[in-house]
């Protein structure tokens, strides 16, 4: 395995191809190359060429971000490279918000993902998740 970290060069195919290794329902390309191009970060680990895990942060950096799509290959999964993704966002927001200030930096997990992200210091509390999906009727598409 010829394994490497790059930030920011997945693009809208790698995505939903990575995407749909884990979760059914993918986006069109065009939601995904607006979803790529509109993120704050995007880490992606490589297997040689082959994109073989990723996420990405949304937000603004000054007082929050959101970490979103946190996907590893199924047939490269138990080998650190989710702990890798974590340290890499979370390092992120480190080095780029205000010095000496908090963010908040929030997911969604599913219950058998809470320890995972536990181990970074994700607690739940007592916020429900709320969803509305909109129908976009903009030029983007």
């Amino acid at each position: 395995m010829d394994l490497r970290i790059v930030h920011d060069q997945l693009t809208g195919e790698q995505f939903i191809k990575l995407w749909s290794s884990v979760w059914d329902g993918a986006p069109t390309l065009k939601q995904a190359e607006l979803a790529m191009e509109n993120s704050l970060l995007r880490v992606t680990v490589l297997d040689g060429e082959k994109p073989v895990a990723m996420a990405r942060m949304i937000g603004d950096l000054g007082l929050c971000c959101y970490i979103k799509d946190v996907i590893v290959s199924p047939e490269y999964q138990g080998r650190g490279l989710g702990r890798l993704l974590m340290k890499e966002l979370i390092g992120f927001v480190k080095s780029h918000g205000v010095p000496g200030t908090a963010v908040s930096a929030e997911l969604c997990a599913m219950p058998d993902k809470m320890p995972f992200y536990g181990q970074f210091g994700f607690a739940a509390n007592e916020a429900q998740r709320m969803r509305l999906y909109i129908t976009a009727e903009g030029s983007a598409g």
